[in-house]
């Protein structure tokens, strides 16, 4: 695993969720057109789910490189990822993962990398690296807005954020303080992390529609902002999404909307039924896709409204699991994204020039929903005083988003955004590259 001549050598190491791999993989892929040689570094059962696509047109430029968490109860390495994870097991498997920062110190000593990449919750990466005089620097898979109203919530300061558009309502403070008290020294768990990144702090944004927030980001941290694009996957052609493709290809252009919660956050039988309600109620078409934690052997039918399948017949698909859903955002006959408003998700939509229909769930996604009634890309279904989903109110959003006049605007505003952002295209890549090289010749 020695350095490649004439490249440089950068580790990563994303936390491990998909939705933080991902960016972290589509980065090491623009990079590695630009002469970097990557060492993708992750537990083995998150590095067998893009084995494929690395080993398909990256085997030469990507190594993967296996991080073994140790052993804890409760904790087998089939749950070292957060993809399925039972949430009661979430702050084990942070433990576990800090745990194994020894482990991490020895891959650097092998591998002798020219640079490390992190993620949100590991200062420990950092220090790692800094030890060994290995310039390391954080990639924000977050957007600009939600982290500096995240840090300057976490400073106690009197002072208002200078940004009222960006908030939070009641309910939804309550539930971001609860993850912040389980938080280790109840601070927000990136803002060590991003104290120790080296000069710069690369994030997974656009300066045209997150400028004020990347410069204010910048002052609170006192580090330089640079924006990397928007590191969408790129979308998959396989066999077995054939029915999927079918199935849309049978639908009017823009007349369906996609349905999805991310691949951490479980809906509860409550939360199910009010959106089955809602898109019942809505008349609009819709693809669905239902997530269960690992080892829970639910039905989706019993989950469902008794004779909801039936009710919506050949205008409803409803699927366990798993969806590719940036081939899904591209096909013609979506309309809509009825969305938790995760950061990736709020990229494609914007690439792919989807509509959001806003339904955070927790952490970032309220503030990532405001983000998007702002900018003018979505609209958000609002939960009642209490929390709670509104059936009604998802059915009246998915309708003005997809269907009426009223949601004209909307859809032009998204169609414009995702025309900018495709024009651009990799862009924000030459400065990333500039910051990489300049770091690691001056460490």
């Amino acid at each position: 695993m020695e350095s490649k001549k004439n490249t440089i050598s950068v580790l990563m190491l994303p936390w491990l969720a998909h939705g933080h791999i991902s960016p972290f993989l589509e980065l090491a892929k623009k990079l590695t057109n630009r002469n970097f040689h990557i060492y993708m570094c992750s537990t083995p059962v998150n590095l067998n789910s893009i084995k494929k696509s690395v080993r398909k047109k990256y085997s030469q430029s990507v190594e993967l490189v296996e991080i073994h968490l140790p052993s804890l109860p409760n904790l087998p390495p089939h749950y070292h990822t957060t993809n399925g994870l039972p949430p009661h097991l979430m702050n084990t498997l942070k433990t576990a993962f800090e745990m194994a920062a020894p482990i991490f110190s020895k891959i650097l000593q092998t591998v002798k990398p020219d640079l490390v990449i992190y993620d949100y919750n590991q200062p420990w990466a950092a220090d790692s690296a800094s030890s060994m005089n290995i310039p390391a620097l954080q990639l924000l898979t977050f957007g600009a807005a939600v982290v500096s109203l995240a840090i300057h919530m976490s400073e106690d300061t009197e002072e208002k954020f200078p940004f009222p558009e960006i908030y939070l309502r009641e309910y939804e403070m309550r539930s971001l303080k609860e993850v912040i008290n389980e938080s280790a020294g109840n601070k927000f768990p990136f803002d060590e992390a991003l104290r120790r990144s080296r000069d710069i702090i690369l994030v997974k944004t656009c300066r045209d529609f997150e400028g004020k927030y990347m410069d204010y980001l910048s002052t609170l941290v006192s580090k330089r902002i640079v924006p990397v694009g928007s590191l969408v996957q790129e979308s998959i052609d396989r066999d077995d999404y054939e029915e999927i493709t079918q199935w849309l290809d049978k639908k009017e252009k823009c007349s369906t909307v996609f349905v999805s919660f991310g691949s951490e956050y479980f809906l509860s039988n409550e939360q199910i039924h009010a959106v089955a309600q809602g898109l019942e109620l809505s008349k609009v078409n819709f693809i669905w896709v239902i997530r269960f934690p690992q080892g829970e052997t639910i039905n989706i039918r019993d989950a469902l409204p008794e004779g909801f399948l039936e009710r919506v017949g050949e205008s409803g698909m409803v699927m366990e699991g798993w969806a590719p859903q940036a081939t899904i955002l591209q096909h013609k006959s979506i309309g809509g994204f009825v969305s938790h408003c995760g950061w990736s998700s709020f990229m494609e939509s914007m690439k792919f020039g989807v509509p959001i229909i806003a339904m955070p769930m927790h952490i970032d996604q309220p503030m990532n929903a405001r983000l998007v009634e702002y900018i003018g890309m979505g609209v958000e279904a609002v939960r009642d005083e209490n929390g709670k989903l509104q059936s009604k109110e998802i059915a009246k959003v998915i309708r003005k988003v997809v269907a009426e006049e009223s949601g004209e605007a909307v859809r032009e505003k998204v169609r414009e955004l995702s025309e900018k952002m495709n024009i651009k295209g990799d862009e924000e890549m030459d400065g990333v590259v500039e910051e990489l090289v300049a770091l690691c010749l001056n460490k």
